[in-house]
């Protein structure tokens, strides 16, 4: 009888541990406006976590317009663990992360996620610009599963996938309601091992199975080349840790070569870190706004030019495609917005929105969405994108052929300028 005790004692420290975490992470969405009416009171063993704390959220004059009870969550919990035919192979803390993740996937935001610590250290790893997978940005659009950009020479690329490509299954599992971090940790994995991607584009009959070998990626965000007529690529494949110190060096090759223009290749760029595209836009926007971060009808924030312009009075041309999305599209927003450059290609992805990532003790975090970002003109980039100037298409049978006609119209536009 003592050791069930104790058994017990343990099993109720454990339980309470998780609501007081649970709780916790509802006050912060409670924003310091809900309140506790009850202490949590022990009861009988076996039942002392069923408690009596109610969450109740109160609008400006004290008056309750929302109750959450906690009741029906330990309820579930328990006739899981009573129930479920295999409910020995159940662990518990899948089933404390698995909550917090249908938490926060409730809000309806696909960037917006809970990152159990494994998670959150793949996305760390990511940023740093070193990882094992098939190098692919991924997204969610019109609730579909959605390459935002496969990055170049990566096993992704090689495979033949495509920004836009829709992703029905990973591995034979049907990607219908799953979230962005849960795709990522499927189709990541160790480098020679395979992921198999069903999935659709426009120019299919039905959808096709791809399969990809997975390897390391380690991308170096910017690459240069001198094109004809000494005309400079400066390609981004992503804004991460590398970028500025990239991209300060390719400045000074454009200067040092004394180079007829520029060309800056965003094409299959998903983004990255808010203050890079800013320090890149700088280097054209010698003032004014480079991007507006709107929180809600009142509040924002005006992010201003912070470079000295080194390139502004270079011919500028900047490469824009489906999978050319956030920080990409900052970029191409404010030199669009402020004739710098002339944009071509195809309507960028419109993903303009801003995460901030916070990091719990347990290695976990959660990544939320705070804001909004609209061009220095304030037109909004979320789910419209930046539209190009000229409209250049680039098909399956160019990739296949090795044309690239946007790049052509580049040339084409800055020799003619």
């Amino acid at each position: 009888m003592e050791n069930n005790s104790q058994d017990n004692k343990k099993k109720l420290s454990f339980k309470m541990n998780i609501f007081l975490a649970i709780f916790l992470i509802f006050l912060a969405f409670a924003a310091g406006r809900s309140s506790i009416i009850d202490e949590p009171k022990g009861q009988e063993i076996g039942k002392s976590y069923e408690t009596e704390i109610v969450n109740k959220y109160q609008d400006e004059t004290g008056n309750f317009i929302k109750e959450v009870d906690f009741d029906l969550y330990w309820q579930v919990w328990d006739e899981l663990q009573a129930k479920y035919f295999d409910a020995d192979k159940i662990k518990e803390s899948d089933l404390f992360y698995g909550s917090l993740k249908g938490m926060v996937s409730a809000v309806g935001d696909p960037y917006t996620s809970f990152l159990d610590p494994e998670l959150s250290r793949q996305f760390s790893e990511e940023m740093s610009g070193s990882f094992e997978g098939i190098g692919a940005e991924i997204g969610i659009r019109d609730d579909i599963l959605t390459i935002i950009a496969p990055l170049p020479e990566t096993p992704a690329s090689k495979a033949g996938i495509l920004a836009g490509d829709k992703i029905y299954e990973i591995n034979g599992e049907s990607t219908m309601g799953i979230s962005i971090d849960e795709a990522v940790s499927q189709i990541r994995g160790e480098k020679g091992t395979e992921v198999i991607l069903t999935v659709y584009r426009d120019s299919f009959d039905q959808p096709q199975e791809i399969t990809i070998i997975r390897d390391t990626i380690q991308i170096n965000s910017v690459k240069t080349e001198v094109l004809e007529d000494n005309i400079f690529l400066i390609t981004i494949n992503s804004f991460n840790d590398d970028t500025l110190d990239l991209f300060n060096q390719a400045i000074k090759e454009a200067q040092q070569k004394n180079v007829k223009g520029i060309i800056l290749d965003l094409r299959n760029n998903p983004g990255g870190y808010l203050d890079t595209a800013i320090e890149v836009a700088s280097e054209w926007v010698e003032s004014g706004p480079v991007v507006i971060e709107k929180f809600d009808e009142v509040n924002e924030e005006t992010y201003l030019a912070r470079g000295i312009a080194r390139l502004a009075d270079y011919k500028t041309v900047v490469l824009v495609n489906g999978g050319s999305a956030s920080a990409s599209e900052i970029v191409s927003g404010a030199l669009q917005d402020y004739s710098l450059a002339t944009v071509i290609g195809t309507q960028t992805f419109g993903k303009g929105s801003v995460q901030t990532l916070n990091p719990f003790a347990d290695g976990s975090a959660l990544k939320v969405t705070v804001a909004k970002w609209l061009t220095p003109e304030g037109n909004y980039i979320t789910d419209v994108g930046i539209t190009p100037d000229k409209v250049i298409e680039y098909s399956p049978e160019d990739f296949e052929n090795k044309v690239d006609p946007q790049l052509e119209e580049a040339v084409k536009t800055i020799n003619n300028k």
